[in-house]
């Protein structure tokens, strides 16, 4: 999705691609849960944290136990220069249940970091190999940018 994403919006100028990996990751599904969760911190491997620099940023994560990963919340606490800055959010969930807590949070640590307008989109996880439906979704709440 991200890269789709990415792709879309190339096309209103250039586009840089942060990807997170978490280097002490849990190896078991239920271990996972269990640090998503209690919202634990991973370890990340080296990546760019000021974003001043950019326009326009998006977050994204799967929802794991109603919360971004642990490499995504390490992120949060570390980037920098979102002032001012318009933020996309978007999540791929499995049931749905914990969808909108995981988004609200991400939303509401952001928030307090200055960014000051936010838009969100999901995609169900067995509708993310489908290209049509997410460029939809994409095209949705990217309209201005694409567009304008």
């Amino acid at each position: 999705m991200a890269g789709i994403l990415a792709e879309l919006l190339n096309k209103k100028g250039p586009v840089e691609e942060i990807e997170l990996i978490a280097l002490d990751e849990a190896k078991s599904f239920l271990g996972q849960c269990r640090r998503a969760f209690s919202r634990a911190r991973a370890k990340i491997a080296p990546v760019k944290i000021d974003l001043s620099g950019f326009d326009l940023v998006s977050f994204g994560s799967p929802v794991w136990a109603f919360a971004p990963t642990p490499a995504m919340n390490t992120y949060l606490d570390l980037c920098t220069g979102l002032g001012g800055k318009e933020v996309i959010l978007f999540t791929t969930y499995g049931s749905g249940t914990g969808n909108e807590r995981c988004l609200n949070y991400t939303q509401d640590v952001l928030a307090k970091k200055g960014v000051e307008r936010f838009n969100r989109f999901s995609i169900q996880q067995l509708k993310v190999k489908n290209t049509e439906f997410v460029i939809s979704k994409i095209n949705e709440i990217t309209r201005l940018w694409l567009n304008g």
